[in-house]
């Protein structure tokens, strides 16, 4: 059944099966190759480009609200973000007696800010299936009450939009205050390792990279039954003609809710993969740019294709890197300007413009 539904995209499957190859030869190429080989792929390269996998995912998740029910959200960054900080804290309790002050219990943070107890909400962190239940429920819930209220509401358009990025910058004020207990300023970082095994070494670098690839491809493929399915379809319909869908007897506001959720759980598994590869999650995470930078990559990749979301953001990325490292204070004049170039001349993205090459051949 799964496999029909991918098979009526004639890129899913061969989407798929790059994204497969590319999980079992990067992780060779690093490990099995020696250096000296002009196909080795440094650890640092295998990070980079693990880091693009979980920014892939986190697109995919808008992809789905904004491209296949048309809710723009400029809040994403904070689901991300939650998932983000779930793991750290998870990280976090993992360091025990190693860190600077030497406390078994508490992180340094804690002892610097002369903490006496570890808080409430830090407790079970100490577990990685708790950990892993926080990434989902934290973000889930968020997306569940605020989705609940504003659907509810019939808050749409560009209203809901800025209620969005209210809520991720409210997130943000919040985690930047020491008293909150996530470390402030300078967030959570310094992790030692994780379920036993040191994150600096290859063999762990090369999992969480494989880790986020089997993640990617999970939830790519259980998107693409979704918006195949009789609910995406009402969903497109919303997207289309709200009034009528409601008009024909539909409770439009549950299918907001339930993409809306889906989606913000996404993007928290995205963030949860992101902070061990990177080795910190801090409050500017849930910057309101971030969140504008994630619609960007949908634009660009193409929205409503799933697909498009992907190559959008592993391309943006892709020429973050280049263009901080070339020429930094440059990038935000080159993003601001590939968007208004895709919004003028791509309004599909690149994937639209393949697409209109096939169907003229």
């Amino acid at each position: 059944m799964s496999f029909s539904l991918l098979r009526k995209s004639a890129v899913d499957i061969p989407f798929l099966a790059v994204l497969a190859a590319i999980t079992l030869l990067v992780p060779l190429a690093n490990l099995a190759l020696p250096e000296s080989s002009p196909l080795h792929l440094s650890t640092y390269t295998v990070t980079l480009m693990g880091k693009y996998l979980t920014y892939a995912l986190l697109a995919l998740a808008v992809d789905l609200v904004w491209g296949y029910c048309g809710i723009l959200s400029l809040g994403h960054g904070a689901f991300f973000a939650l998932g983000g900080y779930a793991m750290g804290m998870y990280l976090m309790r993992q360091i025990g007696d190693r860190g600077v002050y030497g406390h078994p219990v508490l992180p340094d943070f804690m002892v610097f800010l002369n903490w006496k107890e570890l808080p409430w909400y830090w407790y079970g962190f100490d577990h990685f299936w708790f950990s892993l239940l926080v990434v989902a429920l934290a973000p889930g819930l968020l997306a569940y009450v605020f989705g609940w209220f504003a659907f509810r509401s019939r808050v749409t358009g560009v209203y809901l939009s800025i209620i969005t990025q209210a809520l991720t910058y409210a997130l943000m004020l919040a985690f930047f205050r020491n008293e909150m207990g996530f470390g402030g300023n300078n967030g959570l970082t310094d992790f030692k390792d994780i379920l036993g095994f040191n994150l600096q070494s290859d063999g762990t670098r090369a999992a969480l990279f494989v880790a986020s690839a089997l993640a990617l491809i999970g939830a790519y493929a259980a998107s693409r039954l979704v918006v195949e399915s009789k609910l995406g379809r009402v969903i497109a319909a919303i997207r289309d003609a709200e009034n009528r869908v409601r008009f024909l007897g539909y409770r439009v506001e549950q299918f907001k809710l339930w993409i809306f959720v889906y989606s913000a759980v996404l993007a928290g598994i995205a963030g949860a993969l992101y902070v061990p590869q990177v080795g910190i999650i801090n409050p500017s995470e849930f910057s309101p740019l971030n969140s504008l930078e994630i619609v960007i990559w949908v634009a660009v990749g193409g929205r409503g294709t799933l697909y498009g979301a992907v190559v959008g953001a592993i391309l943006v990325n892709f020429a973050k890197t280049v263009f901080t490292g070339v020429l930094p204070e440059m990038w935000l004049f080159a993003l601001g300007a590939i968007f208004i170039l895709v919004t003028l001349l791509l309004p599909q993205g690149l994937t639209g413009l393949w697409r209109r090459k096939e169907q003229a051949a």
